[in-house]
């Protein structure tokens, strides 16, 4: 019977360490003797030969290791690598076959360090962890334990990215992989209507078609300067005006929301919005103008962008603010001209 593959491999090297201790010490090396060979199975694999040294059969079985595979002994397999499963550009099929083994059971996510387990073994990821009392997997106690050698092996996998369904074939460390997924194109977007009871939600393609199918009412304008008249804005309660604007081969949308703070007092927010990614939005920067009889107020920013909406701005007053006052000292009957000018920075 031939010498398995691993013990070929073994033998290459260890007459590439003979070599060198050879060279080194002047002299032949000494070799394990029978017993120890023996106790390895590897005597009885020696090809038949002529009883010579111990050194004849070590030197035939050390040429065994470096013997091209057509030359091997009949029966001996060559070691052609197995079918690869099709897989993402980037990643071979050992990544798809490790990020298998990181499957969360209850959300079918990859649990990714943090890797939690329970007694037995069984992974879940850290979102569904704190929902659990017992494995899914196994029913036994779920504790916190974490698993290190998984952590370690997850550190060298590529992981496709959650949303691969819609058309991304990124492929991604876990470190990578929530920062490439929040800023992903080939995400899930909400409509961005301000005000509209509108549950839509779709890639970021089909966000502008959208619009101007189930939103039809927002005016639409082209070009990097223009005025945008909200209308009626002395009446009371809330209220939203929206407008499209087109420019530099993208569309923003341009919002002014009134709210009313719970001491009564109603206040404005004005906002640029890019339907487009952040990496995106990053390349543009806006200006908003409100002119009166010797007055001026400027606000500039970076739009933000459809993945991160507008809730947060408003939340933290980033945006350009200003009260019923202030407005009514920019407005002309009732109406107030907003200047947008939009410029590549």
């Amino acid at each position: 019977m031939p010498p398995p593959p691993l013990f070929v491999s073994l033998a290459g090297r260890l007459r590439q360490w003979l070599g060198r201790q050879s060279r080194a010490l002047g002299e032949k090396p000494q070799f394990p003797q029978a017993s120890c060979l023996r106790h390895f199975g590897v005597l009885s694999r020696l090809p038949r030969t002529p009883r010579r040294s111990m050194w004849n059969s070590w030197a035939t079985l050390l040429q065994m290791g470096r013997r091209p595979s057509a030359m091997l002994p009949g029966g001996t397999s060559k070691c052609t690598p197995s079918p690869e499963a099709p897989t993402l550009p980037g990643t071979t099929a050992s990544h798809g076959d490790l990020a298998s083994l990181f499957e969360c059971p209850v959300c079918f996510d990859y649990a990714l360090p943090p890797a939690l387990q329970c007694a037995s073994g069984h992974l879940v990821c850290s979102s569904c962890r704190p929902k659990l009392t017992r494995c899914p997997t196994c029913r036994g106690p779920l504790g916190s334990i974490r698993n290190p050698a998984m952590e370690k092996v997850a550190s060298s996998v590529l992981f496709p990215c959650k949303h691969v369904g819609s058309g991304c074939e990124r492929a991604l460390s876990p470190t990578q992989k929530a920062g490439h997924e929040e800023l992903c194109a080939s995400g899930r977007f909400a409509c961005p209507c301000p005000g509209a009871a509108c549950g839509w939600q779709g890639s970021l393609d089909a966000v502008l078609p959208h619009l101007a199918q189930q939103h039809a009412s927002i005016t639409a304008l082209q070009g990097e300067d223009i005025v945008f008249l909200a209308t009626d804005i002395h009446l009371p309660g809330a209220a939203d005006w929206v407008m499209m604007q087109a420019c530099f081969g993208s569309h923003f949308l341009l919002v002014l929301k009134k709210q009313e703070k719970c001491d009564g007092r109603q206040q404005f927010f004005a906002i640029v919005q890019l339907l487009g990614t952040r990496a995106q939005a990053d390349k543009f920067a806006y200006r908003l103008e409100l002119h009166g009889h010797r007055r001026r107020m400027t606000w500039e920013d970076t739009p933000r962008s459809i993945h991160e909406g507008i809730a947060a701005a408003l939340l933290s007053s980033d945006c350009l603010i200003f009260d019923t006052r202030v407005a009514h000292l920019f407005a002309e009957n009732g109406n107030l001209g907003i200047h947008v000018t939009i410029s590549l920075r």
